[in-house]
């Protein structure tokens, strides 16, 4: 009986590299806090730096597919799903609506 091992293809050796790290890096917060304490202004940055990277990602899908312009639909669908966010609306209302606003406009021939 042969005892080769068998060759891991480098596809799933990536995956695996990728995940663990992933994992490793998402531990390493909830073991850093407990040992750091960052300083009330830095706190409050981070947290601004957060909801300012996701409006950005945000942003950046409404606006641009590819090297193009989306058109005005998913745009105005985004900017309902934002007010009815803001106005706290449930999270399934406020992705029907957008969705709904988007589809809407798509179907009266807004690009």
């Amino acid at each position: 009986m042969s005892t080769a091992a068998v060759p891991l293809p480098p596809t799933l050796a990536a995956m695996l590299t990728l995940a663990a790290g992933t994992f490793l890096l998402r531990l390493s917060g909830p073991v850093l806090r407990a040992r750091f304490t960052l300083p009330e202004h830095a706190g409050k940055l981070l947290e601004v730096s957060a909801v300012l990277l996701l409006a950005a990602l945000a942003a950046t899908s409404a606006l641009a597919e590819g090297d193009a312009f989306t058109g005005a639909a998913r745009p105005l669908g985004v900017l309902t799903g934002g007010v009815l966010a803001w106005r706290r609306a449930p999270f399934l209302v406020v992705v029907l609506a957008s969705a709904g606003t988007t589809a809407l406009l798509r179907l009266a021939g807004v690009p």
